[in-house]
């Protein structure tokens, strides 16, 4: 059985309770949180310790692993102290606010040989699963431009700011929402290697970007990425993009994706025009849901490399520390913009 501690208990710290501790593999043996009411109620009802000080619960458990899901400002201090104790570590997204502070981690979790993963569960869902297969198998052809979108509805008015939206505390849209969709690009398309024409909007936020814009350059592809946390046209997150090749088309998200294919010499399962793959289609079932399969199968797999000491993680801190990178050119592309 493999022991679990988990550090932050708010909305995604509460889902990764559920999930690892109801996984066949993994236990859930001790939990940290500033909170007095979380203390009494964790302790009172699951008889397990709560503590203060993540500190604490690293040195006073037999632990195997960590789950942070913290504001995204303590993530640095938080994975550097657990991989000096050479625990195996989950960290929710995005990995740091300073890239240079993940460069640090990244090697320094190589040195102490443990498993590493961030939380960027669109890898696991299906569809994009499916979409990343049809694009190997260049069903579209050669791809030469995509849309990559990424909305919602967090930030509804100047009254309901919360730590996602400080600056010091979870970095705004950027880090919140447009780092999934530069982590699906990095998937689907190719690193980044630049950015150019960004446009950082300030909507109800005084002090982070609650939109962005800017034109990609990947490795062999630019496309465009558009990101409003301020949409109310929008229940919750969502994610889509569209990805242009020379034999057709794929838009894919959350649910479906759609392919339009020219010819279907090389991919005679697939009719000419246009098809449809349902999530239903392509995604199998899972041992507990709680918010959507892809949050059970990340967790699956981070138990899996445990398991088999498997350092080769798709969803690796290097892999996490490309994403930033894309960030931290974003917003000095946007405030070059900003200041002529």
């Amino acid at each position: 059985m493999i022991r679990v501690g988990i550090i932050g208990l708010g909305k995604m710290g509460l889902s990764h309770f559920s999930i690892f501790n109801a996984h066949p593999e993994m236990q859930v043996v001790a939990v940290c949180d500033p909170s007095m009411l979380i203390k009494i109620g964790v302790e009172k009802y699951l008889g397990m310790p709560c503590y203060k000080d993540y500190r604490q619960l690293i040195d006073e458990n037999q632990l195997d692993c960590v789950v942070i899901s913290t504001p995204t400002k303590f993530h640095a201090d938080i994975v550097r102290y657990a991989l000096s104790k050479r625990l195996h570590v989950f960290c929710e997204k995005p990995f740091c606010l300073n890239a240079n502070e993940g460069l640090e981690l990244v090697k320094l979790a190589k040195e102490q040989g443990v498993v590493n993963q961030v939380g960027y569960h669109c890898r696991f869902t299906g569809i994009f699963q499916k979409t990343q297969e049809l694009l190997n198998r260049k069903v579209i052809g050669d791809v030469y431009h995509f849309m990559m979108e990424v909305y919602g509805n967090v930030v509804k008015k100047k009254k309901s700011l919360t730590w996602r939206s400080d600056k010091v505390e979870g970095g705004g849209c950027l880090y919140d929402y447009a780092s999934h969709g530069i982590d699906l690009v990095h998937y689907l398309i190719g690193q980044t290697q630049s950015v150019r024409g960004t446009s950082l909007k300030n909507i109800f936020s005084p002090s982070v970007e609650d939109a962005v814009y800017s034109t990609l350059d990947c490795t062999e592809v630019s496309g465009i990425l558009s990101v409003n946390w301020c949409d109310a046209t929008y229940r919750k997150m969502a994610n889509q993009i569209t990805i242009l090749g020379t034999n057709g088309k794929i838009v894919a998200d959350r649910q479906e994706c759609k392919i339009f294919i020219r010819n279907n010499e090389n991919c005679s399962e697939l009719e000419e025009g246009w098809n449809v793959f349902y999530t239903t289609d392509v995604t199998q079932p899972v041992w507990f849901y709680l918010r959507g399969e892809e949050y059970s199968y990340q967790v699956d797999y981070f138990a899996e490399c445990i398991k088999e000491n498997n350092l080769d993680n798709i969803n690796s801190f290097e892999s996490a520390l490309g994403t930033d990178r894309v960030i931290d050119l974003l917003l000095k592309d946007g405030e070059n913009a900003r200041n002529g």
